[in-house]
């Protein structure tokens, strides 16, 4: 079976060398794989949430497509489009957001940073914080899910986020599948052995750290001027230096292959000057950037030739969203006049019945249980045991008082297939009704 891979970039600012060694070059290589379908799109929706300099976008939005497929995206293999082309995507996000529990959201990383910094200060806890920020996690479910993505590349701490897509699409499913499993629940693929390059200063390369190496800009003399800055020990030419603590071996050799490593590693053993090791360095490093930058400098000077690409993209993807969403909306009830009712003659709309409901029993171990099962009869939750059965039913009530609140430290798990946003809207339900 053919698997699913979908990557976003975010537009805002411009790739340097750690972003084409940790992310661009291992997802180019993943693109040509046998039995991979990729997507790849420009997440221009995603930087209207951090930047409101128009021209930034714009330019970012250029500069990125220009990079990827400098680096090597085939856009006849892959699927490349702008996020921004795609308008079922906003679509798919009202009908996300419409299913999503607001405490799924009270919990996204972004939002309680954002929180946390003005309870700190004093502030409104609410201060400065857009519905952009706070709605990031539905936007980024839906890029998952209009395209039913099985894996995504993600850092560690985006991993939250993909959890949150499986709770939101399975929460839809519930509602609206009727037996019918609408979307694909995706899986975070965290890369433990990505490579992270050490900035200038020896901490990881980031814009937030202005201590970025350029990727392209500048040419050849920029690559140099900035390996110049490299942080290094005060060794003098001729005294041996210790390779394991050198970022720069760790820049070299992100870019060479076994023999070039190990005979970089003796020269400075024997004593190679840092100046002429920064040289050598970006020598090799120029080696593999000279014919990308080549390619990045005529897309530059060509963007109608990007715009065509990106929009052959978004024909490519538009083949598979529209569709999509046409049954989406059929499910949700979003349908044409008449069709209803043929589709369903004896009645259109499912009755929910009655809220989830506790049972709390003794086990034949002597110890006291809860457990929280749905109306159609799901375990949504199942209790570990307590000693006093005033223990188990202290539980009950607070989850009735507090809902979601209430989970954190709770000695319960979640029933078989049940997503943390299908258990969070039971509990809501009960809150109501207490």
């Amino acid at each position: 079976m053919t698997k699913r891979v979908l990557t976003g970039i975010t537009t805002t600012g411009t790739p340097h060398l750690g972003n084409y060694v940790g992310a661009i070059r291992p997802a180019v290589a993943a693109s040509r794989l046998a039995g991979v379908e990729s997507f790849f799109f420009l997440a221009d929706y995603h930087a209207l949430i951090k930047c409101d300099e128009p021209r930034r976008i714009e330019r970012s939005r250029l500069e990125i497509a220009a990079t990827w497929l400098a680096c090597g995206l085939d856009p006849e293999r892959v699927t490349f489009y702008r996020q921004s082309d795609i308008p079922e995507v906003p679509e798919l996000t009202w009908l996300l957001t419409c299913v999503t529990p607001k405490g799924l959201m009270n919990r996204a990383h972004a939002y309680k940073a954002a929180t946390d910094v003005n309870e700190a200060a004093g502030e409104d806890i609410d201060a400065g914080v857009t519905m952009g920020l706070f709605s990031y996690p539905i936007l980024m479910a839906a890029d998952i899910l209009m395209f039913n993505a099985h894996e995504v590349p993600v850092g560690r701490d985006q991993v939250q986020h993909i959890e949150m897509a499986r709770d939101i699409a399975q929460r839809f499913n519930h509602l609206f599948g009727q037996g019918r499993e609408h979307f694909v629940l995706p899986e975070a693929v965290v890369d433990e052995q990505v490579a992270t390059l050490p900035g200038l200063d020896g901490r990881k390369m980031s814009k937030s750290y202005d201590n970025t190496i350029p990727l392209f800009e500048g040419g050849a003399k920029g690559l140099q001027a900035a390996l110049a800055r490299v942080v290094t020990d005060s060794k003098l030419p001729g005294e041996p230096k210790d390779p394991d603590s050198a970022h720069l071996v760790t820049l070299y050799e992100a870019f060479a292959d076994a023999d070039e490593r190990a005979a970089f590693r003796a020269d400075l053993r024997a004593g190679l000057g840092w100046g002429e090791a920064k040289q050598r360095v970006g020598e090799r490093i120029e080696r593999t950037l000279a014919p990308m930058r080549e390619r990045y400098t005529d897309l530059m000077a060509h963007p109608a030739r990007i715009e065509e690409t990106l929009l052959e993209g978004v024909r490519k993807a538009r083949a598979i969203a529209g569709p999509f969403l046409a049954q989406l909306r059929e499910a949700v009830g979003l349908r044409r006049m008449g069709a209803a009712q043929a589709a369903e003659p004896a009645a259109t709309e499912k009755v929910r019945s009655a809220a989830p409901v506790f049972k709390q029993y003794r086990e034949g171990d002597g110890r006291f249980y809860f457990k929280l099962v749905g109306a159609d009869g799901r375990l949504l939750l199942q209790s570990e045991g307590f000693d006093q059965g005033r223990d188990a039913g202290q539980w009950v009530a607070r989850l009735k008082r507090e809902g979601a609140a209430a989970l954190a430290g709770l000695p319960a798990q979640r029933g078989q297939g049940v997503g943390e946003a299908e258990l969070v809207e039971a509990l809501a339900l009960l809150v109501q009704q207490a």
